[in-house]
């Protein structure tokens, strides 16, 4: 009897995903780059070829190495804050009965929330006259203020991600096995040892993942700057490279250099998130 091959059945299966992810991922990298070694805008259809003369303009302009420290202090904080406040609150909720249970919950709510309506939200609490500044009884300009209105965004998106890195952690330290705490206990170590040197290091791989989100969240960041502070006040003192893409792009209507700026921060993000998970991926099995 013939037995039929199996070997193009995995093809087959993942041919649906395949084709989606180079419609909407491939082609429109492939298409971005060929903007950006034009001149191309929206309004006019004579498009020449410019070479690299996009991408040598985005770097010895002051607005994009602006952009870059904006972004990247942006990122700093939205990957330290939801980290250690995810920790805090996943062992906090690391117990069994309804009401942790509903808790959870609570905490991974504004996770499914649009960013435009946290935003909002959070607008209103911010604002000169809002909420927070009459519970505190002073006139603090979170958004209005050029020192504090980059730190308030990171906040805010920072809020938003506390619960999935919750969600991530929790589920790190329900796989820590029972065996190991109880013969940290037996020998003798405290809470703080045995999170030191059995819950932390378990929580390795679960650091990998919410780290690399947090990085990706940082960089794209665009819908809460836009709502918060539209990229303001000041001059470009919360524009982030995502928020120079628009922009750019539609606001000025300079198609190539606005690509030539999306391809720039691809490579970016790609570099950093590559290097940061060989890191903490190399962390994972000295550990």
């Amino acid at each position: 009897m013939r037995v039929r091959s199996g070997a193009g059945y995995p093809l087959l299966f993942a041919a649906p995903g395949l084709v989606v992810y180079a419609c909407f991922v491939l082609a429109p990298i492939l298409l971005s780059f060929g903007y950006s070694l034009t001149n191309a805008d929206l309004f006019h259809t004579d498009t020449t070829f410019v070479g690299a003369a996009n991408y040598l303009t985005l770097l010895a302009d002051s607005g994009f190495l602006r952009s870059l420290r904006v972004t990247t202090i942006l990122t700093l904080i939205i990957v330290i804050l939801p980290n250690v406040g995810g920790v805090a609150v996943a062992l906090l909720l690391d117990r069994r009965g309804w009401l942790y249970h509903t808790l959870r919950s609570v905490f991974f709510v504004p996770v499914v929330l649009s960013s435009v309506v946290v935003s909002v939200v959070w607008m209103a609490l911010l604002q000169d006259e809002g909420l927070i500044n009459r519970l505190l009884g002073t006139r603090i300009g979170w958004l209005s203020d050029p020192d504090l209105a980059l730190y308030s965004i990171a906040f805010v998106i920072s809020w938003q991600m506390l619960g999935f890195c919750s969600v991530v952690y929790l589920a790190g330290l329900q796989a820590v096995p029972d065996t190991l705490q109880e013969a940290a206990k037996i020998d003798g170590a405290g809470p703080w040892l045995r999170f030191r040197k059995v819950t932390w290091p378990m929580l390795a791989p679960a650091l990998t993942l919410n780290t690399v989100m947090l990085l990706i969240t940082g960089f794209k960041a665009y819908d809460h700057v836009q709502v918060l502070t539209a990229g303001g006040p000041g001059l470009g003192t919360t524009a982030t490279l995502a928020f120079d893409v628009i922009q750019i792009g539609f606001n000025q209507n300079r198609t190539g250099l606005s690509s030539a700026l999306a391809i720039l921060m691809l490579v970016i993000v790609a570099t950093v998130s590559t290097l940061v998970l060989r890191l903490l991926k190399r962390r994972e099995v000295d550990l």
